[in-house]
């Protein structure tokens, strides 16, 4: 996994979500399909959500200044992992 690769999420009307408790929902306009998420993603998305690209460094940041993610090496590399995955199901694409 690479931490350096920017990603950027869709238009935020392109992904509609509803939270049930722990899980959330995840509508995508573009492919029709929903998806069955639970945190960290909903999370990631959020501080996605300005459309500008973002990199596991970047959302690291973002997330730290309201979570305890921690080692650092450790949750960057969680991170890659889910935006890897995000990108495989067309939810975030490469910038």
């Amino acid at each position: 996994m690479d931490n350096s690769l920017s990603y950027r999420r869709d238009t935020a009307d392109a992904l509609l979500s509803c939270a049930l408790e722990d899980l959330t929902l995840l509508y995508h306009r573009r492919s029709g399909q929903t998806h069955m998420v639970i945190s960290p993603v909903p999370e990631l998305l959020d501080r996605m959500a300005d459309g500008s690209p973002v990199t596991a460094h970047i959302l690291h940041d973002r997330l730290a200044q309201e979570f305890d993610l921690g080692p650092p090496d450790e949750a960057l590399a969680e991170i890659a992992a889910h935006l890897d995955a995000l990108a495989a199901l067309g939810l975030v694409r490469p910038a």
